[in-house]
C-alpha cells in the first residue's frame, strides 16, 4: 500500500512533465502539431494523467484551472498538497501511494470521486467542503474506528463507498454501513441490496433514531450559526456591524476605571439609563439608514454589470458574426488562390486579400474602441452615482455620531453636577446612609473625581469619533476599490481584446504566405 517502489529514482512534478503529459493525451496528430507549434495553453487542459512516474511531490499545477479529471496513482506521494487552483476537478486519484493524512482538499467543492486507496490514512478528516462528493474510496489504509466513519454521513450524495481492507473492516460490519447510510448504493464493490438494508436499519434502529435526533440538533445549531454570521456580514457590508444595540455605548465605558464607583452615586444611575436608551435609539437610526444604503449601492452595481454584460454580450455577437463572416471568404479566397497560375495575377490577388485582412483589422479595432467608450461611459455613471451615494451616507453619519457626542456632553455636564454636590455632603460628613465606601473614598478629594470624569468624558468622544471614523473611511475605501477593480478588469479585457485581435489577423496573413 505504499505506491511504486523500482529503483527509479524519486521526481518532482515540473512544467517538463506536465508539457509531456499532456502531449502524450493529444492522440490527433493534427492536435498534436498545434499543440507543439503554438504552445499548450494549461488553463485550457481538462484531463491529466500521471500515474507511475515515482512522483514524490504535487506541484505545479496552478495553471491547469479547467482540469476536471487527475490521475497521480501509483506514485510515492506522501502529502495532499498543491491541489489549491484545481477549482473544476471532479475526479481525484490518488491511490497507491504514501499519504498518511487527508487535507489540502479545501478547494476541491466540484469533486465528485476521490480515490485515496492504498495509502497509510488512519483518519478520516478535512473533507466538508466536498458536498458533491458521490464516490468514495479508501481501501487497503489504516482505518480502525468505525465512529469515524460516521464522519462520512454528512455527505449526501454519497452512494459508492470502498472500505475493503482496513482493520474496521471486520465481519458483519456491512449491516453496520448499511445502517448508518441508508443511500449507500454500493460498498466494497457490492451492491448494498434492499434485504440487507432492511436487516440493518431493524438491528440499529434505536441508535440510528437517537444519532438522527442528535444530528437534526448540531444541523440546527449549525444553520443558526451560519444565519448569524449571514447577518453580521450583511451589517459588516454595510458598514453598520454592531450599532443594532448597545455595543458602543457598552465599549465607551469598558476603558474607564472608575465608571463602576460614580455610577454607584445616588441620581447616576438615572442618567445613565437616559444616556443609553437615547444613544441606542441613534445607533439603531443609523443601522437601519445603514443597510437601506448598503441596499441601494448593490442595486445600483448591480444595475452596472447587468449594462457591462449587456455591451460586452452584444460587442461578441457583432464580432463573432463579422469573423465568421471574414473566414469564409478568406477560404474561398485561398481556394481561388490555388487555381491561379499567372504570377502577375496571382500578385495582384494577393495585394487585395491583404488589404481586405488590414481594413478587417481597422474594422474590429474600431469595434473595440467602440466598446471601449460605451463601458467608460457606463464606468463613470457608476462612479458619479456611487460617489454621491456614498458622499451623502457619509454625511448622514456624521450628523448622527455629532448628535451622540452631544448627549454625552450633556451626560457629562449632568454628571458633574451630581459630583459637586456629593463631593459637598462628604466634605460636610453628611453622606446618604447608604453611600458605597468606595464612593465615600474616592469623593473624599476633589481632584482625583475630577480627574476621573475628565478621563471619562475624552474617553467617550474618542470612542464615538473612532467609530465613525471607521465607518466613513470604510465606506470610502470600499468606493474607490470597487471602481478601481472594474476599471483594471476593463484594462485586461481591452488588452485582451486587441491581442485576439491581432493574432487573428496575423493568423489570416499567414494563411496567405504560402502564395508569396
Amino acid at each position: 500500500m505504499s505506491g511504486q517502489s523500482d529503483s527509479s529514482p524519486p521526481i518532482l512534478i515540473d512544467e517538463e512533465i506536465l508539457q509531456k503529459a499532456v502531449l502524450e493525451q493529444t492522440l490527433q496528430d493534427q492536435a498534436r502539431r498545434i499543440a507543439k507549434a503554438e504552445g499548450i495553453h494549461f488553463d485550457e487542459v481538462l484531463q491529466i494523467c500521471l500515474e507511475y512516474k515515482n512522483i514524490v511531490k504535487i506541484d505545479h499545477l496552478w495553471d491547469f484551472t479547467s482540469l476536471t479529471r487527475l490521475d497521480l496513482n501509483n506514485n510515492i506521494i506522501e502529502r495532499m498538497e498543491g491541489l489549491d487552483s484545481l477549482m473544476n476537478l471532479t475526479w481525484l486519484n490518488l491511490s497507491f501511494n504514501r499519504i498518511e493524512k487527508i487535507e489540502g482538499l479545501e478547494s476541491l467543492q466540484r469533486l465528485e470521486l476521490l480515490n485515496l486507496s492504498s495509502n497509510r490514512i488512519s483518519v478520516i478528516e478535512n473533507m466538508d467542503g466536498l458536498e458533491k462528493l458521490s464516490n468514495f474510496c479508501i481501501a487497503n489504509n489504516l482505518l480502525e474506528q468505525l465512529d469515524n466513519v460516521l464522519y462520512l454521513r454528512k455527505f449526501k450524495n454519497l452512494f459508492t463507498l470502498n472500505l475493503f481492507g482496513n482493520p474496521v473492516s471486520k465481519e458483519n460490519y456491512t449491516f453496520f454501513i448499511a445502517a448508518y447510510f441508508p443511500n449507500l448504493t454500493c460498498l466494497d464493490y457490492r451492491l448494498l441490496n434492499d434485504k440487507t438494508k432492511n436487516e440493518a436499519a431493524v438491528k440499529y434502529h434505536y441508535v440510528i433514531e437517537e444519532l438522527r435526533h442528535n444530528e437534526l440538533k448540531t444541523q440546527q445549531a449549525d444553520d443558526a450559526e451560519q444565519s448569524r454570521k449571514a447577518e453580521l456580514q450583511l451589517h459588516t457590508d454595510a458598514f453598520v456591524e454592531f450599532l443594532n444595540g448597545a455595543h458602543l455605548f457598552d465599549s465607551m465605558f469598558n476603558d474607564d476605571p472608575e465608571a463602576e464607583t460614580i455610577q454607584s452615586v445616588t441620581g447616576v444611575d438615572h442618567l445613565l439609563q437616559t444616556f443609553e436608551h437615547k444613544m441606542v435609539e441613534l445607533c439603531m437610526k443609523l443601522f437601519e439608514i445603514g443597510l437601506v444604503e448598503h441596499e441601494r449601492r448593490e442595486t445600483e452595481v448591480n444595475s452596472f454589470f447587468i449594462c457591462q454584460t449587456g455591451a460586452v454580450t452584444d460587442h461578441e455577437l457583432k464580432l463573432s458574426q463579422i469573423l465568421a463572416e471574414f473566414e469564409q471568404q478568406l477560404q474561398e479566397r485561398i481556394v481561388e488562390l490555388h487555381q491561379l497560375s499567372d504570377p502577375d495575377e496571382l500578385k495582384v490577388k494577393l495585394s487585395q486579400y491583404n488589404n481586405d485582412i488590414s481594413q478587417l483589422c481597422n474594422s474590429l479595432m474600431s469595434l473595440e474602441y467602440h466598446l471601449v467608450s460605451q463601458l467608460e461611459d457606463i464606468n463613470e455613471k457608476l462612479d458619479i452615482n456611487i460617489s454621491v451615494m456614498v458622499s451623502n451616507f457619509a454625511e448622514t453619519v456624521q450628523g448622527v455620531f455629532a448628535q451622540c457626542r452631544d448627549l454625552e456632553d450633556v451626560y457629562n455636564k449632568n454628571i458633574r453636577e451630581i459630583a459637586d454636590a456629593t463631593l459637598e455632603k462628604v466634605a460636610m460628613e453628611s453622606p446618604e446612609d447608604d453611600m458605597p465606601e468606595e464612593v465615600k473614598v474616592l469623593f473624599s478629594e476633589k481632584d482625583p473625581v475630577m480627574d476621573a470624569l475628565v478621563t471619562g468624558h475624552d474617553n467617550h468622544l474618542l470612542k464615538i469619533s473612532d467609530r465613525e471614523t471607521q465607518l466613513v473611511a470604510r465606506v470610502s475605501a470600499w468606493k474607490v476599490s470597487l471602481i478601481k477593480e472594474i476599471r483594471d478588469n476593463e484594462l485586461k479585457r481591452n488588452c485582451l481584446g486587441i491581442k485576439d485581435i491581432l493574432r487573428y489577423v496575423d493568423h489570416a496573413r499567414g494563411q496567405l504566405e504560402e502564395f508569396q
